[in-house]
């Protein structure tokens, strides 16, 4: 097997506590580059004693995709492939062994690989999906302001390769701010205003803000481009366009969205449990039991970062409890009570729901 020069590169700022882990589980590389934009705390000094190589610039205006070109830039041009991380990630053991085996066996130039991008209370994944920020050190750049994406050159030949044997962990500073974010996106907007992409994720980030109208206004215009074809995105516009409608209390434009959501893409769990708690918060127990009960029958996760914890997890078992309690299927109420529990039991709420249901069946 050809050896081949391997390098990991990233940006950082005020990052301190991170460094020991982040250059411990990449030390596989051949060299490590750090980009550090401003950090005020000792991040500089601990990355070098780890042995990266640090170079600090100020990036003026910020963005994120000035400074991943900046830092892809000390990665010498000798070096066959690129690892673009940030040090609030951890990247599994024997990445690197996968990594040559998967560039000799053939001729890509990128690579998707497992992302685990957040996790529960309990440390399993919550949402993962495929990224693909391994690549070859000619051909690529990184575009866009915020949520910025790896390009390539005009006339670059891209072969995408895939694989789930490297495994990358997102364990991020809960503190950070992402204030910066919402500026970004509409500057990404402005400047490329056909891109699906950023125009879906500027909607969801007016919508985070509270911004209702603005984000629906945004999510219709996601809608509505050309390049708008992934039905998994469609449908979380749809589905944040629903929730905006409800949080103004118009709950049948609400529900009309959801019912577009569950059209647009029917193998997914989120449009049918979003509209059950509609249906449940009306008390409309039929409609939410059967969309949960339809949500059920879906039992394969999406690999896109477009699918919801709350839709695997303990709270579509909670709810379907409450739902049959309402309905008076005792039985049900309470297996699902038990379930939802059994999934979640540093929940004193739900221990006690479990208590109640249990009187229920004994007396029914």
């Amino acid at each position: 097997m050809k050896k081949l020069k391997v390098c990991v590169y990233a940006i950082c700022k005020n990052e301190e506590q991170f460094v020991s882990r982040f250059m411990e589980h990449v030390k596989e590389a051949d060299a490590v580059y750090v980009l550090d934009t401003g950090s005020t705390d000792q991040t500089v000094s601990k990355l070098k004693q780890e042995g990266a190589i640090v170079d600090q610039k100020k990036i003026d205006p910020w963005r994120f995709d000035v400074a991943r070109n900046e830092s892809l830039a000390m990665v010498p041009e000798d070096t066959d492939i690129c690892v673009c991380m940030d040090l609030d990630e951890v990247i599994l053991p024997g990445w690197r062994k996968t990594l040559e085996e998967i560039w000799n066996q053939s001729s890509i130039n990128r690579l998707k690989y497992l992302y685990h991008w957040s996790f529960d209370e309990y440390g399993n994944p919550a949402v993962t999906f495929y990224i693909n920020k391994i690549h070859s050190r000619k051909g690529y750049f990184w575009g866009h302001p915020v949520h910025e994406v790896l390009m390539t050159e005009e006339m670059f030949q891209e072969v995408e390769g895939i694989t789930s044997d490297i495994v990358v962990h997102h364990y991020p500073d809960s503190n950070k701010s992402r204030g910066s974010y919402l500026p970004l996106l509409e500057l990404s907007v402005k400047e490329d205003p056909l891109d699906d992409r950023n125009m879906h994720y500027l909607g969801r980030e007016y919508m985070y803000y509270k911004k209702w109208d603005q984000a629906i206004e945004t999510l219709h215009c996601h809608l509505t481009l050309p390049k708008a074809t992934w039905k998994d995105e469609r449908c979380a516009s749809m589905r944040f366009i629903a929730r905006c409608y409800a949080y103004k209390e118009y709950f049948e434009e609400a529900k009309l969205w959801y019912e577009k959501a569950i059209l647009e893409a029917p193998y997914l769990r989120e449009g049918y449990i979003e509209l059950a708690y509609l249906n449940y918060n009306q008390k409309d127990y039929e409609s939410a039991y059967y969309h949960l009960k339809q949500a059920l029958k879906i039992l394969l996760k999406s690999d896109s970062y477009i699918n919801e914890p709350f839709a695997w997890d303990y709270h579509v078992y909670d709810l379907l409890s409450l739902v049959a309690y309402e309905l008076h299927y005792y039985d049900e109420a309470y297996l699902y009570a038990k379930k939802a529990f059994e999934m979640n039991p540093k929940s004193d709420r739900l221990e006690e729901n479990v208590k109640i249901l249990s009187h229920f069946v004994e007396t029914v």
